[in-house]
């Protein structure tokens, strides 16, 4: 014969299932972080008789307060999870010795994730002279079963929030890589002479860079041309970088002097840059009646010309400062030089020649010095340059973005 007291804790146990597959159901259905704490709260305080909810939980580096309810904003303010919660390994009453900050609670719970603390729920009851169990006591293990599904579920929520946020970025920086690749021509796209060949290469360290070249056919005898970089590396480099691209193909008319046309380039990164970042560039034009090259190098690293007949190496670096570091440039000064008959060019940007080695940043013109320093024709010596930055890139040794544009003049 069932007695009367077991048909009690029979209710009881019931009741406790039931409030379990109660949560289970609305952690199946998916719902919201907020809306799961709502029923977390109405749970304790309407069905378990809860007095004090006060739910602390770790996320992004640090403890949040992520639900207090029957709480005053100055038992909030007093606890400091690190110095009085993160000691408690297991379900603890501290009603007996009660810490000064966690008066008024009567139970710590702790929380644990994969053997991390996770998050913390303290319980308390408003009526601190009520007769009999206090709630509390009375479910505080079945309150720590419930919390423990409930902060697991948030914190898996969390986690796959991350992974979504994760993949879209990665998405997204998969976009704009295929973006910037098409601002980059490639040798396809490039124009086409019998007074020249150009060669490029280009290699960005991450999805997205900070390097930019480009060749226009200004008119019939006329190609301009530039190699540039932007200061640091990323998306912020990569997003000056496509805005100076659309602006110098809309300055560089056939009909602007280079000093203007600098100049203009300059205004125009100190409005997008915001003195934040500057432009090295090297900005060409190069006439195939007169053999003329006119140029100006903005502070970049000196391209060098090679005349094969007579072994004659010339640096340019006749020009100005990088663009964006002042409001205005103060002075330029504007290459010319005649270019002879099977001449070489070449450009590149400084991760060609700064190269990390056992923590170590080394930069070295020599080896491409001796790449371009023969007579062999500029397609093979770009070859051997990308020979070479495949080796740099297999030891590591590469930590920016490389362009390498080469001409060889016939």
């Amino acid at each position: 014969m069932v007695t009367h007291l077991q048909k009690k804790r029979l209710r009881l146990f019931k009741d406790r299932l039931n409030i379990l597959l109660d949560i289970a159901q609305t952690i199946n259905e998916d719902h919201s972080i907020d809306d799961l704490l709502s029923e977390f709260e109405v749970l304790l305080t309407e069905e378990l008789e809860v007095g004090k909810i006060l739910v602390f939980t770790f996320a992004d580096g640090k403890w949040d307060n992520l639900l207090n309810s029957g709480v005053t904003k100055e038992e909030v303010a007093n606890i400091d999870v690190q110095r009085d919660l993160i000691q408690y390994k297991n379900i603890e009453n501290v009603t007996i010795s009660h810490p000064p900050q966690l008066k008024g609670f009567d139970a710590v719970i702790p929380l644990f994730h994969r053997y991390n603390a996770i998050g913390f729920v303290l319980i308390g009851d408003v009526e601190e002279e009520q007769t009999g169990i206090s709630p509390t006591i009375k479910h505080l293990k079945l309150i720590q079963i419930i919390s423990n599904l409930i902060i697991v579920f948030i914190e898996n929520k969390r986690m796959q929030g991350q992974v979504i946020e994760q993949e879209a970025m990665r998405k997204e920086m998969e976009l704009a890589s295929r973006i910037q690749t098409k601002l980059v021509p490639s040798d396809d796209h490039l124009p086409i002479s019998t007074k020249y060949a150009i060669h490029t290469f280009y290699h960005p360290q991450y999805e997205v860079g900070g390097d930019y070249y480009d060749f226009i056919r200004l008119s019939k005898n006329v190609l301009g041309f530039c190699i540039a970089d932007v200061s640091g590396k990323g998306i912020s480099a990569a997003m000056l970088m496509s805005n100076f691209q659309a602006v110098f193909r809309a300055l560089y008319t056939p009909s602007i002097r280079l000093k203007k046309l600098a100049h203009l380039l300059n205004s125009k990164v100190n409005m997008s840059a915001n003195n934040e970042k500057f432009i090295t560039m090297f900005l060409g034009k190069y006439n195939t009646l007169t053999r003329t090259l006119t140029y100006i190098n903005a502070g970049h690293l000196p391209p060098m010309l090679f005349d094969p007949k007579r072994e004659q190496l010339v640096s340019l670096d006749k020009g100005c400062i990088g663009l964006g570091m002042l409001d205005e440039i103060p002075s330029i000064e504007v290459g010319k030089i005649r270019v002879p008959r099977n001449a070489k060019f070449l450009a590149f940007t400084d991760g060609l020649v700064e190269l990390e080695n056992d923590s170590q940043i080394e930069s070295s013109m020599k080896p491409i010095e001796d790449i371009i320093s023969n007579n062999e024709d500029i397609e093979s010596n770009m070859n051997d340059l990308k020979k070479l930055i495949s080796q740099q890139l297999a030891k590591g040794s590469v930590f920016d973005d490389i362009s390498v544009t080469g001409i060889g003049f016939k």
